[in-house]
């Protein structure tokens, strides 16, 4: 499964989870940058050179509520196959449920791995795992509006790529967060510092199955 060191995990069983669509209640933390070479690096193919990571609440969910962190080095262009919009691929993404690894890890591809969280994810909050460590601090900026949208998936798989989407729905606000990020290859990606990013203050989500493409638009 394509991840990077943080995202491995020599465990092959876990208990057993639903299959998509998964709803859920969230709320939601999310930032970008300008990806670094580092990051375009981790997936050459046609991309967008933006960063884009995220701390998640999840309130409730078909494996009940979770919490999760995950980043994508680059954004895959959209294209014919890709789609209309662009789509994260995603190597790095943990939570703190076993059942929800096992939803990622077999209906996503998404390298799940067990962490450890702390905080809140609309202020001050943490993950970390085994060698690496994530700090965030954000700070809402102006009034509330509401938001509806999607976030969409694009996995690379062999020669295939992994297409999914979840849609979104809910309040959100502009905020400024604060990252600090170490471990073995995410300190070379996942800039430090102070960046634009985008709060979920409350908000439902509903996460599809996916579905494999051939990759010709390397």
């Amino acid at each position: 499964m394509w991840s990077v060191s943080e995202s491995e995990s020599p465990r092959t069983e876990w208990p057993q989870s639903p299959p998509p669509p998964w709803p859920a209640s969230v709320r939601a933390t999310i930032w970008w940058h300008r990806a670094t070479d580092e990051g375009r690096a981790l997936l050459p193919q046609k991309d967008l050179p933006v960063t884009m990571a995220m701390v998640v609440d999840y309130l409730d969910s078909p494996v009940g509520p979770y919490r999760e962190i995950l980043a994508s080095p680059v954004l895959r262009r959209p294209g014919k196959l890709i789609g209309a919009m662009p789509r994260m691929a995603v190597p790095f993404i943990a939570v703190d449920s076993e059942t929800s690894v096992h939803g990622g890890r077999t209906h996503w591809n998404l390298p799940k791995v067990l962490a450890h969280f702390g905080g809140d994810v609309l202020g001050t909050s943490t993950a970390s795992g085994d060698g690496w460590a994530v700090d965030v601090a954000a700070r809402g900026v102006g009034p509330r509006f509401p938001i509806r949208g999607g976030l969409g998936f694009a996995q690379p798989v062999d020669e295939e790529v992994s297409l999914a989407g979840a849609s979104l729905k809910g309040k959100a606000r502009l905020c400024r967060v604060q990252v600090d990020a170490t471990g073995p290859s995410l300190g070379d990606w996942l800039r430090p510092g102070s960046h634009f990013g985008l709060q979920i203050v409350s908000g439902t989500m509903s996460t599809g199955a996916s579905r494999l493409v051939g990759d010709i638009e390397n």
